[in-house]
């Protein structure tokens, strides 16, 4: 055996291993095991590791890299000024970088948003607001009222470059751990989110890993890299835009099932596929994810059953306690197999539903207009699921269909190929991109399995 590297992912339910073999581009083994954030994180892991042991050897002589989306990822807070401007672009920054937004706030903090701040617990707060010259009033009275707040967290200052040195003084003054970036919108229509997105991957190595109690890993692991839906969209962009020598295969779309969340990656401009509709809003990125914390398939059972009644599917509740007991249960039976079958397909089609864009009809003095909010992938080819209810659901096909055209108009994907990551690894092959990535991009391709 060559160079065998270890890829690991500390997942909310599962903790995940891939072992690969660098020199001849291939995956050795692969094993998993229930993740034990509520008491040691290195219990299951060393459960999957030792899983692994008799193809690949000692473990200690291989190197090993980490994601994580333990305890249901980063927990952020974003504020900014409009909704339709700045605190769209930090909501933006924050999802592409892999949290998971539990709170928004816009224009200027009232002490009741300020102590709601503070209940929500967030891991990371952006604070955003102002073109760069623009208005400074907003985002200098947020940060007075993040000084008296009575939650402490890394702060991301990304506003307005006139204020961020008062704002700074403000936070660090109170206690607050404060990152200047440059602003997410310099200009009003422009987005620079790339600064903010690198800034919060470095919290999360550096502050969040121990936060989440992870950094009990770091003695079997030589380095927890960064947060698994960033992994995830390493491993989409690589499929989408190829790794300078292999073509991609162009522009996708790619659905994640977890127990905690359901994240959406579309690698597409997205621009009007219909000439009579203009394209209104902020740009949208290239390589776009949201994420979907009520739409976990055993954190959220509640909201998935009450999805199913909207959506017409006759799910049996009385599977559901189960699963809320133990959230690493397994389907025991062909019963509790369709069940999680049809959690996963209602989390599958309510995520895309709210990933796309929107067309919006305006009637005014010069007659009808139409208009396209977010992005059109109604022409994308390609759908890729991945994530344990998907890879393991006995119908993957069926539960993957939910990202595709239907009856409620949206710009979905109209007749794409849909392909399952069968042997989980688009997670792997995201961390292993940023150093290998004609091996990851080759093994990518070699284990897409078409549905």
């Amino acid at each position: 055996m060559g160079q065998t590297t270890i890829l690991i992912d500390i997942g909310s339910t599962f903790t995940k291993a891939v072992a690969v073999d660098v020199a001849a581009a291939a995956v050795v083994a692969t094993a998993r095991a229930p993740t034990t954030a509520g008491s040691d994180v290195r219990i299951g892991l060393r459960q999957a590791l030792a899983a692994l042991e008799p193809r690949v050897g000692r473990i200690e002589q291989a190197d090993t890299l980490a994601s994580s989306s333990a305890a249901g990822g980063l927990r952020m807070i974003s504020i900014g000024l409009v909704p339709e401007l700045s605190a769209e672009a930090a909501r933006r920054a924050a999802l592409g970088a892999g949290a998971k937004i539990v709170g928004h706030f816009s224009h200027e903090l009232s002490h009741a948003e300020t102590a709601s701040i503070a209940a929500l617990r967030p891991d990371i707060v952006l604070l955003a607001g102002g073109t760069d010259g623009g208005n400074s009033r907003t985002i200098l009275h947020n940060a007075r009222r993040l000084a008296t707040a009575t939650v402490r967290a890394p702060v991301v200052v990304a506003g307005n470059k006139s204020a961020q040195d008062e704002a700074l003084a403000i936070l660090a003054s109170a206690g607050w751990d404060c990152h200047v970036v440059d602003n997410v919108m310099p200009r009003i229509g422009v987005l620079q989110v790339e600064a903010c997105r690198a800034a919060i991957r470095e919290i999360f190595i550096a502050n969040i890993v121990h936060a989440k109690g992870l950094d009990g890993a770091r003695s079997l692991v030589s380095e927890i890299v960064m947060p698994t839906p960033v992994a995830v969209l390493e491993a989409a962009r690589l499929l989408a835009e190829g790794d300078g020598g292999t073509p991609g295969m162009g522009e996708l779309l790619v659905v994640d099932v977890g127990g905690a969340t359901t994240d959406v990656y579309s690698v597409a401009r997205g621009l009007p596929s219909d000439p009579s509709v203009t394209l209104h809003g902020l740009p949208e990125p290239w390589a776009k994810r949201t994420v979907e914390g009520d739409l976990g398939v055993r954190h959220n059972v509640e909201t998935l059953l009450d999805l199913c009644a909207r959506f017409g599917v006759d799910a049996d509740r009385s599977h559901a306690a189960k699963l809320v007991a133990m959230p690493h249960r397994l389907p025991g039976d062909d019963a509790e197999a369709r069940f999680d079958g049809q959690l996963a397909a209602v989390a599958v089609r309510e995520s895309v539903d709210r990933h796309v864009g929107r067309i919006e009809t305006l009637h005014g003095p010069q007659g009808e207009s139409r208009l396209q909010v977010g992005k059109d992938l109604s022409s994308l080819g390609t759908v890729i699921g991945t994530g344990g209810p998907i890879i393991h659901g006995r119908d993957p096909r069926s539960i993957l269909r939910g990202a595709c055209a239907d009856r409620s108009g949206l710009p979905k994907p109209v007749d794409p190929a849909l392909y399952l990551d069968a042997d989980y690894l688009m997670f792997a092959l995201g961390l292993l991109a940023r150093r290998e990535p004609r091996v990851a991009s080759t093994l990518l391709r070699a284990h897409l399995r078409p549905i």
